[in-house]
């Protein structure tokens, strides 16, 4: 290994970087898709602008937050929720 090369393989040993851990961390496997009305999906974008994050990461705390209140409470949270939904829609 000549030193040109040698000096070559430590710069990109330095700027390695443990990519594969930090992807395995952050990357999503899961898809979800499905129709919300335009005032919610309107309301979650402003929350988004106002938080300052992406329309993705409000919706995923949001319903992370569901499914641990629905953890602890069971079918009474979502009797709960199913009650509100009845109120908004009359």
């Amino acid at each position: 290994m000549t030193r040109n090369t040698h000096r070559r393989k430590i710069k990109f040993e330095l700027l390695r970087i443990p990519v594969r851990s930090y992807i395995s961390e952050v990357a999503r496997t899961g898809v979800l898709i499905f129709r919300v009305a335009p005032e919610l999906r309107r309301d979650i974008e402003r929350i988004a602008d106002e938080e300052q994050r992406t329309l993705t990461q409000i919706c995923e705390m949001l319903l992370y937050e569901g499914v641990e209140s629905y953890k602890k409470e069971g079918a009474k949270f979502v009797q709960r929720l199913v009650a509100k939904q009845k109120q908004r829609t009359k």
